[in-house]
């Protein structure tokens, strides 16, 4: 694994270093936002994930992980002494894709970084479902291409975070048909993974706020979605125009 620390703490960095190392976990890293972009930008390796500090000198990690989520599709943890539940709902909501606040413990990120790359990777279909057919699947003028993991709307290719595109699958698989938000959460989130870790369950709190942030890449608005529809008590339902 090739991780990016964005992070003025050289002290946490070393330690980090020092830990995820014996865990095949490669560490680059960098003090400030505008390096960070310029790294990503430029590298001739893709990094596997980014572990973004909130509170940077120059560009904070909000503005950060805004930025990286409109060129790419990377997993980000976010980073910050700041446990606030507006400023983990305001990152999730940036495209985040978990949350850690400081202090913390090292094992615990080393595992919430496996957990966010193992939702990172395609759902394989249930074995007692067919495997999945060629072709992609098109809702109005939603085209998701599940092989390519890329969705267009009306031709534009939707800037897509990995949760949200799994989110957007499922959804459109059953397109017209309500699906409940457990049904949702457990197929694009596996209760285990297979070598049998549990996956964070804060995930499965957050799922309305992927949904939310789904809706907005959609054209949705706020209060009547036209897409995506919130069935009340039950889950949600994207809607098959007529």
């Amino acid at each position: 694994m090739r991780a990016l620390l964005v992070d003025d703490d050289h002290e946490l960095a070393r330690l980090l270093r020092e830990y995820l190392g014996p865990h095949g976990v490669t560490v680059d890293h960098v003090d400030e936002g505008a390096g960070a972009l310029e790294r990503l930008a430029k590298t001739t390796e893709p990094y596997d994930i980014v572990l973004l500090d909130v509170m940077l000198p120059g560009i904070d990690g909000f503005d950060v992980c805004r930025r990286i989520r409109a060129r790419q599709a990377i997993p980000i943890v976010m980073l910050t002494a700041r446990g606030d539940d507006t400023d983990r709902v305001v990152g999730l909501e940036l495209g985040a894709d978990d949350y850690v606040p400081k202090p913390f413990n090292p094992r615990e990120l080393l595992a919430r970084m496996r957990a966010v790359l193992r939702r990172a990777q395609p759902a394989p279909p249930p074995p007692s479902e067919p495997a999945e057919l060629p072709g992609p699947i098109v809702v109005g003028d939603l085209t998701v291409d599940v092989p390519a993991h890329k969705a267009t709307l009306g031709g534009r290719e939707l800037a897509l975070t990995s949760f949200e595109f799994r989110v957007l699958v499922v959804l459109a698989r059953r397109a017209g048909e309500s699906v409940t938000r457990e049904e949702l959460a457990s197929a694009v989130l596996p209760r285990r993974a297979p070598d049998g870790a549990q996956y964070d369950p804060s995930v499965d709190r957050s799922l309305d706020v992927h949904v939310s942030h789904l809706r907005q890449k959609l054209g949705d608005g706020p209060r009547e979605p036209k897409r995506i529809r919130t069935v009340r008590g039950i889950g949600y339902i994207l809607v098959r125009p007529s």
